[in-house]
């Protein structure tokens, strides 16, 4: 078991582990911690307690100490560094023409580092920008591309429904959400009635998820035949979910008759869950309304993940970082560029040397050297020498003085 205490840096934000030391720490209580981002102050959401080894990546960063009234008023004093910053960067963009919108910006508890959040629709060049900031304000500069519902959760506002939007008061992670979900709880699929302020489904379609896949599962679906309480086979003509009522066509021989049962009363098979399908022409105009639950911008700037540096107990996950490594395209040598280089300038040289030698046929008479020949490759005239010439005419001598009957002795 370790002893933790849960401390938040941010509304509606992540909640992180820390060892409590020997700190009497209670709800609410403001704190300073060293985090990956250097020395901030957090809030207290849950107080010291005991948990399992397993829940806990070790080592835990200590408290440092409880925030004292100095410490509550260097937050204050950021926060109007913060608003001064903001003017300024936001007059640095204008002057260096970038397609983006800053969002907030925000100073660490020790002011070593100041960051600014923007948007963008794509990658930004901001490079000089940075430079100008840190002329400016003499210290770290960071800049940090975030989605449309970080935004939304930094900035808030009122959702449809009237409340203040979910993720900015007590939404810690955002849900993955899909339009399976509304096409399932029966809800108009019309973009401007599904998507929230951020421009992407509404996050409360995940509440009511559950529920509707249960009650769904207990009714029958429309144009199946059930069996009612007179036991009259009837065809479904309609359900209601929530109310689990199910309206039943009952044919009479002369006329047809409409009556309402609850689930309850029918006797019918057991569905089975069933895989909503979308039309294409619904999937293209809602496709841009899908976010499989963006990493909150939180998710890298607090922790710094954990390395194992011990042994590797998965062999099929080295076994595939191995083989990614070696089949990765390898970065030609400077001996391998030059070489290269070479061989392409013989050939144009040899190229240029058959230029406008042809014959009267037309067809280019071969190169057969002159001033302008290429250089071949060299070769070692003494092994040459040695293996092939003095051994040849050593031998054409010995055999001819040999057939003459004549050899000489020493």
């Amino acid at each position: 078991m370790t002893k933790i205490v849960g401390i938040r840096f941010r509304t509606a934000g992540k909640i992180y582990y820390f060892d409590p030391a020997d700190f009497d720490l209670d709800m609410a209580m403001h704190v300073i911690v060293e985090t990956a981002r250097g020395i901030e102050m957090g809030t207290v959401l849950i107080p010291p307690k005991e948990v399992d080894d397993d829940k806990v990546v070790s080592p835990l960063k200590p408290v440092i100490r409880v925030a004292t009234d100095e410490d509550e008023k260097t937050v204050e004093r950021n926060k109007e560094k913060e608003k001064e910053a903001f003017a300024i960067c936001k007059e640095k963009i204008i002057k260096h023409g970038l397609e983006m919108k800053l969002v907030d910006a925000e100073y660490t508890f020790d002011g070593n580092k100041l960051l600014f959040y923007f948007t963008a629709d794509g990658r930004i060049d901001f490079r000089e920008l940075v430079k100008d900031l840190a002329a400016v304000f003499r210290t770290r500069i960071e800049l940090r591309q975030i989605g449309v519902r970080d935004e939304t959760k930094m900035m808030g506002g009122i959702g449809i429904c009237g409340r203040p939007l979910c993720c900015h008061s007590y939404m810690a992670d955002f849900v993955p959400v899909s339009i399976k979900m509304a096409k399932e709880q029966n809800l108009s699929l019309n973009p401007t009635k599904i998507s929230g302020v951020c421009g992407r489904l509404m996050c409360c379609l995940k509440y009511e998820q559950d529920t509707y896949e249960y009650l769904n599962s207990r009714m029958p679906s429309v144009g199946e035949k059930v069996k009612t309480p007179d036991g009259i086979i009837g065809e479904v003509k309609s359900v209601s979910v929530l109310r689990q009522l199910v309206r039943v066509v009952i044919d009479n021989g002369e006329e047809k008759e409409l009556r309402e049962y609850t689930v309850d009363d029918l006797r019918l098979k057991p569905r089975q869950k069933k895989d909503v399908k979308l039309t294409e022409e619904e999937l293209r105009e809602l496709k841009d309304l899908e976010d499989s639950g963006d990493e909150t911008m939180e998710d890298k700037s607090q922790e710094k993940p954990q390395r194992n540096r011990g042994h590797r107990d998965n062999k099929n996950e080295y076994r595939e970082r191995r083989d990614k490594r070696d089949n990765r395209e390898r970065r030609p040598y400077r001996a391998d560029i030059e070489a290269a280089e070479a061989s392409a300038n013989e050939t144009n040289e040899v190229n240029a040397a058959n230029a406008g030698r042809e014959n009267k046929d037309g067809y280019k008479k071969p190169y057969k050297g002159g001033k302008n020949k290429p250089n071949k490759q060299k070769y070692n005239r003494n092994k040459d020498y040695k293996n092939k010439n003095y051994n040849k005419e050593y031998n054409k001598d010995y055999n001819r003085d040999k057939d003459n009957g004549s050899t000489d002795t020493q």
